[in-house]
Parts: C-alpha cells; sequence; structure tokens
C-alpha cells in the first residue's frame, strides 16, 4: 500500500469517529436541543438479554457455540444462556435500540469481552478458527454498539477497545492470506482503524497504563501516514519518549526513507502483537530489499551467502529461497546470485503474506492468542 493510500486511510480513520455513533440509530440524527439529553443505562446483567435468547431460540437463528450440548441436532436447539452473546443488530427505523432492559452496563461488557477471549477465542474446542473468528467480531461489535448507546467512557470503555485492537490485530495476522468469505482483511481493518481512532480519543482524558503500547501500535499498523506520525510527535514527551513508540517511531523513520534493511532490522526488535501491526508491510519491503540487491551485486561471478541474506529478510532460510525465486532472483544451494536484468517487480508466482509466516499449529496459535490479546505477551 504507497503512502497516499496510507495517509488517506489514517485520515478518514480519524475523520470517521462518527462513524461508530451512527450505529445508534435515529437517535443520533435528532437535531440538537438546548434542554438536556437523557443517556440510557443498561439493566441487562447477562451476556445476551432475555428476550433476544428467546427470539433467537425461537426463530433457529442460535450459532452453535450459544448451543446447550447435545442439542445441536435438534430442530430448534436448546440457548445456553451462560454461553450466549447478544449479537450485533443494524440500527433500523421504528426499533428502540435504547432499552434499557437491552443493553448491558459497562462491567458486563467487560465481563463479555473477557469470556470471548478466554471461552471462545483461545478455545481449542471451538474449531475451525475462522468461524471463532466470524462469532467474536460480530461480539464484540456488539459490545461497542452497547458502549456507544450509552455513551460509556473511562477505563471500562478503554479496556474494551484495547482488546478490541488486540483482537482484530491478531487476527489480521493469523488468518492472512484466508479466502474472502472466510476473511475479508478491508471489513477488519475498517473496524481496526475505527476501533483504534476511537482508543486514541480515548487516551486524552487521562493516563492510561498501557498508552504507549497502543500509540505504537497504530504508528506501526499506519506505516506511510503523515497524519499517523504528526499524532505521535503531538504526544507528551514521557509518552514520545517510551521505548515502544521510540521503536515504532525509528521503524517509521526507516519505511519513509525507502530503507528496507534498517527496517527489517528494526522489526526483529518487535514483540508478537508489533509484529502484528507491522506484518502486511513487510512483503513489500522485502520486495524493495532484493530490488535493491539486485541492483547493487547484479555480477555473473558474485555469490550471496543465502543464510546471510535470510537474516536480512527476517526469514528463515527455506522462506528467503523461495522468496528470492518468485522475484526472478536466481538460488543455487546456499548461494544467491543477484541479476538486474532477471528481478521482476511484478511477482511470477502466488504469493501471499501469510505463507511468509512463522509456522505454527492450531495448538500454538491458541496459547499464544490468550497472552496476546490480553496484553501478556
Amino acid at each position: 500500500m504507497n503512502r497516499t493510500a496510507m495517509s488517506s486511510e489514517w485520515h478518514h480513520s480519524r475523520r470517521g469517529r462518527g462513524h461508530r455513533h451512527k450505529e445508534q440509530g435515529r437517535a443520533n440524527r435528532e437535531p440538537v436541543v438546548e434542554q438536556k439529553v437523557s443517556v440510557p443505562h443498561g439493566t441487562c446483567m447477562t451476556m445476551c438479554p432475555a428476550y433476544e435468547l428467546r427470539q433467537r431460540e425461537a426463530q433457529n437463528r442460535l450459532h452453535r457455540f450459544e448451543m446447550v450440548a447435545g442439542t445441536e441436532q435438534d430442530r430448534l436447539p436448546r440457548a445456553d444462556a451462560s454461553r450466549a452473546v447478544k449479537e450485533y443488530s443494524r440500527p433500523a427505523a421504528g426499533k428502540d435500540s435504547t432499552r434499557a432492559s437491552d443493553l448491558r452496563p459497562p462491567s458486563v461488557l467487560l465481563k463479555t469481552v473477557h469470556y470471548l477471549v478466554d471461552d471462545i477465542a483461545v478455545s481449542s474446542t471451538f474449531q475451525p478458527w475462522t468461524e471463532v473468528y466470524s462469532f467474536v467480531f460480530d461480539r464484540l461489535r456488539s459490545v461497542r454498539q452497547d458502549l456507544i448507546i450509552q455513551r460509556v467512557s473511562g477505563p471500562d470503555c478503554v479496556a474494551v477497545l484495547e482488546k478490541s485492537v488486540r483482537f482484530l490485530l491478531y487476527a489480521s495476522y493469523r488468518l492472512c492470506g484466508q479466502q474472502l468469505q472466510y476473511f475479508d482483511p478491508r471489513i477488519n481493518d475498517t473496524h481496526l482503524q475505527e476501533c483504534l481512532s476511537w482508543l486514541l480519543e480515548s487516551y486524552r482524558d487521562g493516563k492510561h497504563q498501557h498508552q504507549e503500547e497502543f500509540q505504537a501500535l497504530s504508528l506501526l499498523y499506519n506505516l506511510g501516514s503523515t497524519q499517523a506520525i504528526q499524532h505521535v510527535l503531538e504526544l507528551p514527551e514521557r509518552i514520545r519518549s517510551s521505548p515502544a513508540v521510540q521503536l515504532a517511531l525509528a521503524v517509521s523513520r526507516a519505511h519513509m526513507e525507502r530503507n528496507p534493511v534498517r527496517l527489517l532490522r528494526l522489526a526483529q526488535r518487535l514483540d508478537f502483537i508489533q509484529v502484528c501491526a507491522v506484518h502486511r508491510h513487510l512483503l513489500p519491503c522485502r520486495r524493495d530489499l532484493l530490488m535493491l540487491y539486485s541492483h547493487g551485486h547484479s555480477s555473473r561471478n558474485c555469490r550471496y551467502p543465502l543464510q546471510r541474506l535470510a537474516r536480512l529478510l527476517f526469514l528463515k532460510d527455506g522462506l528467503a529461497a523461495e522468496l528470492c525465486e518468485v522475484y526472478g532472483v536466481n538460488v543455487t544451494g546456499e548461494w544467491v546470485n543477484f541479476s538486474k536484468s532477471s528481478f521482476t517487480v511484478a511477482p511470477s508466482g502466488d504469493l501471499h503474506c501469510r505463507r511468509l509466516h512463522e509456522p505454527q499449529d492450531d495448538e500454538q496459535w491458541n496459547c499464544s492468542a490468550s497472552s496476546v490479546i490480553h496484553g501478556c505477551a
């Protein structure tokens, strides 16, 4: 993605803060009046309102993660009230989305998020993870909708948004390269940018424990955006000088200077969630590095060690060799022969970014998900 597109993407995400308020429906479109507007406060103490639970059970609209075990094959499966979670519902004319009995207070919303992460997202029982993602994505969207309608702010709102951002970043990495019917990166990106914008705005209210981490993640995710850089440079000194933000600024500077060697060297210092944030920029960066070396070391008699190139590319030797071949760089055994004439900018094969991820099985993914989403990794 070029700098103009990234800059535009950040600009629209910052300008689009009102997008989340649209989910309140007609209530938000009423003209502003001088009298004090009544803000609804939720009274639903369960993850799913009783009315919705009965309705979805009668209409056979329960997700299989919400059914009583053993009833999944019944004509009308029974709902497990301890596992059912309120689903996202689009605002509609004539629909009252402010009914207190259908809204969950902040403490219940935070409890719901913990359930979605600990019992669904990282569970080895619920598979495939594409279905897990779809379920958690929808239910987290519903949580944010309840936050918006009740105009919740403060620590509970920040905690929900931080976990939402981590989940969406983790999903963008784990599901990268999946078929569009299972994972749409553009939709995921839209919601991630919205959550980041809302979160960074919420940080203006006071000091928050994880602010430095998410300021850095926002910059890493939006490499190439001048607005994102300007936002970080305007932060207070105590945040701007933190190790996480300083490292993100160094990565951003290398990206702006088109220095792929330095960027990839810095990327090796990132933790897992930071790699999730920056990974969509790494494939173009690796391509630029190979193009740079193909021009700078172009010679029939020049051989470059594959192992050393792999370290520069931040890849294992086998994946580095595969990447070289895709871009027309000749690999013979443990040596690489660069040629300006044979390098091709347009990949000759179908190379997905996911192919270059560190291979992990489902058990390893699930073990890392909990610590990553809760911010322990």
